[in-house]
């Protein structure tokens, strides 16, 4: 089991590739939908996601896996084929989100902490037989006034180890997403500090629930400047400061790291990743897990008409080149306006 899951993690973080993250709740895709004028229903949502999943200059050259809601898992093609189906035969990879979403931390005002556990066991099981190969846990650590907590920071971390070993225990993959967010004034050494907390407590519950590393993905923030913080830190700071801050934290025998976007600009997300692979060479791959970051582009393009899809799929095309080729440190502007 072991060694099906260090290849399945590897193959997720396969040279110039990354993940898409499509596994939006139904409160989210709701607004994105809302955005273009569209109507959440359950057939809108499969046509706009099998159209991403159908996209196969994207899907076969630089994207390694998909991260699924409950919903898509199950959900088959206007033609009756599996979505699930559809991923694998492009070489992709189905996942499942397997979490439950933050629900507030009792006596932790601001915080919050990822719920799911229960019942997870048999829906590994279910999700497996449905196809899915890995699965994502998200948890959310606020920095704020006197905030994250110990406390927060120790529930998510043991709810994240509790998920990683279940989810290996069914022979799945888990990829470990504890996401520092990046709203607020804090700057981008407060964020540093904030993540070096997380994951070092992260790693040591891991540790302590007998989670294989080598079959595992970490699926972290950058560390950034906060939003709304007066000085914002430069590319090749944030390069530096994220690759210092991980090799404090993350064992050499993760396989790879795969950022989340979380709020940066599409460019931006591209343009950080790419600084980290062309001035570094750490003991991880360091590739992409993007939802809105590969999304945006393409949603707009599509409207929720049929007639669009071909300018849809073009547009997520061009965002998954140009983070696959950032997954290599080989982006640069100039394929941007390129393009």
């Amino acid at each position: 089991m072991t060694a099906e899951l260090a290849r399945i993690a590897e193959a997720m973080v396969a040279d110039g590739k990354g993940i898409l993250a499509a596994d939006e709740s139904s409160g989210t895709i709701k607004k994105r939908f809302d955005s273009i004028g569209a109507e959440s229903t359950e057939d809108n949502r499969r046509d706009y996601r099998e159209m991403l999943f159908r996209s196969t200059e994207a899907m076969k050259s630089y994207i390694s896996g998909v991260i699924l809601f409950d919903e898509t898992l199950r959900q088959n093609a206007k033609d009756g084929t599996p979505l699930a189906r559809i991923i694998a035969d492009t070489g992709a990879i189905p996942g499942i989100k397997a979490d439950a979403g933050a629900k507030d931390l009792a006596s932790c005002p601001g915080e919050k902490v990822t719920e799911g556990l229960d019942g997870l066991r048999e829906r590994f099981a279910e999700y497996y037989e449905l196809g899915a190969r890995f699965a994502k846990w998200r948890a959310v650590i606020t920095i704020g006034d006197h905030i994250p907590s110990r406390g927060c920071i120790e529930a998510n971390a043991h709810a994240l180890a509790r998920y990683a070993a279940l989810a290996q225990e069914a022979n799945i993959v888990p990829i470990v997403e504890p996401e520092v967010l990046m709203d607020g004034p804090h700057d981008i050494e407060r964020c540093f500090a904030v993540t070096e907390a997380t994951l070092n407590t992260v790693y040591d519950a891991l540790f302590a629930q007998r989670v294989v590393l080598e079959g595992t993905i970490l699926k972290p923030n950058m560390v950034l400047s906060g939003s709304e913080c007066q000085t914002q830190a430069g590319v090749e700071q944030v390069a530096e400061e994220t690759v210092r801050c991980f090799k404090r934290t993350v064992p050499a025998a993760v396989p790879g790291i795969c950022f989340l976007s979380g709020g940066q600009s599409d460019e931006n997300a591209t343009a950080h990743l790419s600084a980290m692979n062309a001035m570094f060479d750490p003991p991880w791959k360091l590739s992409f897990s993007y939802g809105r970051a590969l999304q945006a582009a393409p949603l707009k393009a599509w409207g929720g008409k049929a007639e669009n899809e071909a300018a849809a799929q073009a547009a997520f095309a061009h965002r998954a080149r140009m983070n696959g080729l950032a997954a290599m440190g080989q982006w640069n502007t100039g394929l941007e306006k390129a393009a």
